[in-house]
């Protein structure tokens, strides 16, 4: 709430975030922006300082992952450009980032001066065009007249869509004066109403499609969770007992001691009994798909078009009907409120209407072994048997971002992947951003990083800044000796896919952390993980930064992966 009649634009910009529940910025300082950091504290925000940009813009993600939306500021050029692979993630994948680019005086613009940071042409829209492609909307506040619209516009279009937004602020709009009286009333983020016609419609042709159908199954995707639409989702669930299935992107999506949570489908790499649950339905109930190569696991699902309803962000398929602007979480909410859920044909009599068992002490079971030799299959299981409740798994792209899928979740763990864009490193700076934001929200929430030691040379300083916050996430570094998703793909002995070897044990110190506020542990062998695991205590409590180093063989790699990889291979050479 503001009490004075005019505030700077720095001042409505900051505060508007923090009336989203934004609490902590993410970014990097230059000269176009510092004087617009001054106001992030005045507005009650943290200010993070990361490593660099493209690690600042990963972080970002991470903590809209958790917290729903974020910020991250920029210097003009050279600052935000090196955001972008970061910012493409976050567009791919529907994550809500609003990107905050500090520009040079609308005076230096008009006069076209050649100053730093620029292509020396004189052209300052340049990196504006760059970022159009891969933002929802852009906000240019050269005009201190609608700057206060602007800024509410962007942000609303990124907390809608779930997409990055591009915000640019100039170093002579930062302190003018605007209206400060449309501080006092929060952004009106919720959508407009579908056409209740069409909607009327949908849902009528829907009902029926679930009375008819026998064997009937839900299937939840990434865009269920990117635009809110779980707490219908877990809703229609509970009160249709229908199964439900996750997929690669989407896992952690449902809850996963539900007993009507039937596992992760992914194609062909689809366990058996999971493939034929889904596969043999006569209708699914399909929320949010997103079908990408290594999220359908390389385009091979044999589901019928025919017999899917399918619910996205702005539209509604039912067979070969689309519906256009339907938003999927009001549908889904109208469907709740309307269904007769005792017509619904399912019950205990049929067996294929029971999920299967999704089971780490199963699927432990399965891998045991004489061997003392850590394998992705023995892994994953053992890791579900030691995750708890509401933990945050963070798996970086590669054998990790495979092999979670084989680890049953506890209730209530959300994990974080990033399977359509696939930036090796992702996950370090996600981990950042992700154990702030849990610490602002639920302090005893663990975070947990799997990360390759070839994708941990790309962002390891991103260490330093959870360090430097306090951050206590566990780090396992999966020690393979190089880049193994790129070696099962192509170039197994190749020289490209080696790496240094780095002296794991050592990066905590040498980002800064103190004597008694970490903790190392190497791990080779599986009885060193078991005594791990069930016997330190301190250790699964996670007081402090901790890095545990565990060696697996240079070659082992999840099934899915294997089988991906060949796939990716194929479709690389074909011309």
């Amino acid at each position: 709430m503001s009490n004075e009649k005019t505030v700077p634009v720095a001042t409505y910009l900051f505060t508007r975030l923090h009336q989203l529940g934004i609490r902590s910025i993410h970014g990097v300082p230059g000269d176009f922006n510092l004087v617009a950091l001054d106001y992030i504290p005045k507005a009650g925000l943290n200010w993070v300082g990361n490593c660099n940009e493209l690690n600042a813009a990963y972080a970002a993600d991470g903590y809209a992952r958790i917290k729903g939306i974020s910020a991250i500021v920029t210097t003009f050029g050279v600052g935000e450009l090196s955001a972008l692979a970061g910012i493409g993630g976050a567009y791919s994948e529907h994550v809500p980032v609003i990107h905050i680019v500090g520009y040079p005086s609308t005076t230096a613009q008009k006069s076209g001066a050649l100053l730093h940071h620029t292509l020396g042409n004189g052209d300052f829209t340049v990196f504006t065009q760059m970022s159009k492609h891969i933002s929802e909307t852009v906000a240019l506040l050269n005009d201190v007249h609608t700057a206060g619209k602007e800024i509410d516009r962007a942000l609303k279009t990124c907390y809608q869509s779930s997409r990055p937004v591009y915000i640019t602020l100039p170093t002579d709009v930062v302190e003018k004066e605007i209206p400060a009286e449309s501080l006092n009333t929060p952004l009106d983020l919720a959508f407009d109403p579908n056409d209740p016609e069409v909607e009327a419609d949908v849902i009528d042709t829907i009902i029926q499609e679930l009375y008819a159908a026998k064997k009937a199954v839900i299937l939840v995707d990434a865009c269920a969770m990117r635009h809110r639409a779980l707490d219908e989702v877990h809703e229609l669930v509970n009160k249709s007992l229908l199964p439900a299935f996750v997929t690669p992107m989407s896992k952690g999506a449902i809850d996963e001691t539900n007993p009507r949570f039937g596992g992760v489908y992914v194609g062909s790499l689809t366990r058996p009994d999971i493939k034929d649950a889904v596969e043999s339905s006569d209708l699914i109930i399909s929320v949010g798909a997103l079908k990408s190569d290594f999220n359908s696991g390389g385009f091979t699902y044999h589901t019928s078009a025919k017999h899917t309803v399918e619910l996205h962000s702005s539209q509604v398929k039912i067979g070969y009907a689309v519906y256009p602007n339907m938003k999927m979480k009001l549908v889904l909410r109208k469907l709740i409120d309307t269904l007769d859920f005792k017509k619904l044909q399912h019950g205990s009599e049929t067996s294929k209407s029971e999920p299967p068992l999704i089971s780490n002490d199963k699927e432990a079971d399965a891998e045991k072994s004489d061997s003392e030799v850590i394998t992705h299959a023995w892994l994953w299981p053992r890791v579900g048997q030691w995750l708890k409740a509401n933990d945050v798994v963070i798996a970086e792209t590669g054998t990790s971002g495979f092999g979670i899928l084989d680890a049953r979740f506890p209730t209530g763990v959300t994990a974080i992947s990033q399977v359509l864009w696939g930036s090796i490193g992702y996950a370090v700076g996600a981990t950042q951003g992700a154990a702030l934001a849990a610490h602002e929200l639920d302090p005893s929430r663990r975070v947990i990083l799997f990360e390759g030691d070839g994708s941990l040379q790309l962002t390891a300083q991103e260490i330093a800044t959870m360090i430097r916050h306090k951050l206590k996430p566990i780090i396992f570094i999966l020690n393979n000796e190089g880049y193994t998703i790129e070696r099962l793909i192509h170039g197994e002995d190749a020289v490209y896919n080696d790496i240094a070897s780095w002296k794991h044990t050592q990066l905590l110190e040498t980002f800064g952390a103190k004597e008694g506020e970490y903790k190392n542990f190497v791990v080779k062998t599986r009885s060193e993980l078991d005594t791990l695991f069930d016997n330190n205590q301190e250790f699964s409590s996670a007081p402090y930064i901790q890095v545990v180093e565990l060696f697996i063989p240079k070659m082992d790699a999840p099934k899915r992966l294997q089988v991906t990889a060949q796939q990716t291979a194929q479709r690389n050479a074909h011309s």
